[in-house]
């Protein structure tokens, strides 16, 4: 996982912490998850042709 583990995480989370407050991080958070979830769809759609006929 490009050579990040659990010491650089959590460095990475508490430096976010600091920089956004703990009122913005859930907000990130979410807008985070929306795009990964979105990213998958995409790659799905263009490497599986089976689901141009699936409803969203």
């Amino acid at each position: 996982m490009f050579g990040i583990g659990i010491p650089e995480l959590l460095i990475i989370a508490f430096i976010a912490l600091i920089i956004f407050g703990p009122g913005k991080l859930p907000e990130l958070g979410k807008a985070l998850g929306n795009g990964v979830n979105e990213l998958k769809k995409a790659f799905s759609k263009t490497t599986d042709p089976k689901n141009d006929n699936k409803k969203e």
